[in-house]
């Protein structure tokens, strides 16, 4: 039986101890690329870790809910993960585009609203911004992600793109949203945070897990120190990463990657029973 961590704070041991007291009202949310998937230069060629779906079906059984909350399309993180009719797994949620999209395993369909019109504006604009700078475009549907990492220097046009950016963004009604060696052009409103919050208040979770590994689960950590506060216990994991250490610093438990993060939700698996 695999050993669980020991929680840095008395915030994480609290989200800990009621988890394992009432795992049947606990709410395990999770990010993908960096979390359950190992980053890539490629993101089209992320894939879930291999021992990821046995150690969720194991663990989404026992606990009241899994979601998946992604910035990718909902089907992305669906079909990257493995995830549709995968046994063990029919109470689990994809909350894609940052929340803006559902998937539900008990019926295999993604609902959502109309895209915002400001994508396909700067979809269009963008071409004449990049050209030259060795970075590549993602299309995600609802958003449009800028890669740095094939450049020549990764962090240099990091750097040089994210003020210009952040202006054609504004321009069409949308913000930036970085993250480790990307930036992504979505429409506001919508985070991490808010969808992690509705969907706890949504099943009457009675604790919450969130791992993340990047600047865009910063929200879903800010949310789980609200609903700490408001009385249901939470407990923060960061995958770690050299590329980002905000979430180290803020997690209750600290991880190894995407390995390390399959390593505890088998052990919170087993140790449920």
């Amino acid at each position: 039986m695999s050993s669980l961590p020991t929680p840095a704070t008395q915030a994480g041991q609290d989200g800990l101890d009621a988890l394992l007291a009432q795992p049947g009202t606990a709410l395990i949310g999770l990010d993908f690329d960096g979390t359950l998937a190992p980053i890539v230069a490629d993101p089209e060629r992320a894939r879930a870790h291999p021992d990821a779906l046995p150690a969720l079906a194991a663990l989404a059984p026992k606990v009241a809910a899994v979601a998946v909350i992604t910035g990718r399309p909902a089907e992305v993180a669906v079909r990257n993960g493995g995830l549709a009719d995968a046994p063990g797994l029919e109470h689990l949620v994809v909350l894609g585009h940052y929340g803006a999209e559902r998937w539900d395993a008990r019926t295999g369909k993604v609902t959502a609203p109309e895209p915002h019109p400001g994508v396909a504006a700067v979809r269009a604009e963008l071409p004449g911004l990049l050209d030259g700078s060795g970075t590549w475009v993602e299309e995600k549907g609802r958003a449009v992600a800028v890669h740095t990492r094939r450049a020549a220097d990764p962090q240099a046009a990091f750097d040089a793109l994210r003020e210009p950016l952040t202006e054609l963004a504004s321009r069409h009604g949308l913000i930036v949203e970085p993250g480790r060696m990307v930036l992504e052009l979505r429409p506001p409103g919508m985070d991490k945070g808010v969808a992690l919050s509705e969907f706890a208040r949504e099943i009457g979770a009675g604790s919450v897990l969130y791992a993340g590994d990047d600047l865009g689960d910063l929200p879903a950590y800010s949310a789980v120190d609200t609903l700490r506060t408001t009385g249901t216990p939470g407990l923060l994991v960061c995958s770690g990463s050299d590329e980002v250490t905000e979430l180290r610093e803020r997690a209750d438990v600290v991880v190894d990657g995407p390995e390390g993060v399959v390593q505890l939700l088998r052990a919170l698996a087993d140790r449920i029973g």
